[in-house]
């Protein structure tokens, strides 16, 4: 039997970072869960174990890069290699841009941006070395990688530049056979979007409620773009609530 190929995710506490978490071991990835509250992640490990998955939880501020480091140099002793990272941690803010202060925009940009390339850089070096070479980087940049949203300038301005970030890889390491590509996600239900539905603002100034979709269903996105042998490479794909008011005008 083929030993399980090892998957990491970050942000696997809670959200589309469970739902993929247990979608990845659930399809036969032994996956190293990364995030910063250990209760949230061991509740991921424990789902994961009762439907027959494997999983190590390792919690880490992805925005340190001391943390990032030991985190790699754990993977590496336990496993030996890494096959897959799935860059998902993320935070916004949702304040007016005017009120924004230095340190709200230094935060998100500390996670969602700097966290991701650290952990990109990261597992890019393992895929580099190890043997066989080569491995495959997702990240999630959702819809405001395309369009904002009101008072969301620290995370679109993120988003945006995750998009550049999948770019550099998915360049960068084609020598190596490391693909990397994008998930961008729109409203799956998670605890971050649970307010959509008494409402969130629009661009035209009004309140509305926002259908979503079940988180399950970027799990298995995730999993087909984990699946795919090196030759072949999803470099970007939307999944959605099919009647979230996306595509049209605001």
């Amino acid at each position: 039997m083929a030993a399980s190929k090892i998957a990491m995710v970050t942000g696997a506490g809670t959200g589309v970072g469970r739902a993929v978490s247990l979608a990845l071991m659930k399809a036969g990835f032994t996956v190293v869960l990364v995030g910063r509250r250990k209760e949230m992640l061991e509740e991921t490990q424990n789902f994961g174990k009762q439907a027959g998955g494997t999983s190590h939880a390792i919690p880490t501020d992805v925005s340190d890069p001391a943390a990032v480091n030991k985190l790699f140099a754990e993977i590496k002793a336990k496993y030996g290699r890494l096959d897959f990272l799935f860059n998902n941690a993320g935070m916004g803010t949702g304040v007016p841009f005017e009120d924004l202060t230095f340190e709200q925009w230094k935060q998100v940009v500390d996670v969602n941006l700097t966290g991701s390339f650290l952990c990109a850089q990261g597992a890019f070096r393992m895929m580099k070395e190890q043997k066989p070479q080569g491995g495959r980087i997702v990240n999630n940049g959702s819809i405001s990688a395309h369009t904002p949203r009101p008072n969301s300038a620290p995370y679109t301005s993120t988003k945006h530049a995750i998009t550049g970030l999948t770019k550099s890889i998915s360049l960068d390491g084609r020598k190596y056979d490391i693909t990397c590509g994008q998930i961008d996600i729109g409203n799956a239900a998670t605890p971050m979007t649970a307010r959509m539905a008494g409402g969130v603002p629009q661009a035209n100034g009004t309140m509305m409620p926002e259908p979503t979709m079940n988180a399950d269903h970027v799990g298995d996105a995730v999993v087909y773009m984990a699946n795919l042998p090196p030759d072949a490479n999803v470099h970007t794909i939307t999944v959605m609530a099919s009647k979230m008011p996306f595509v049209g005008r605001g």
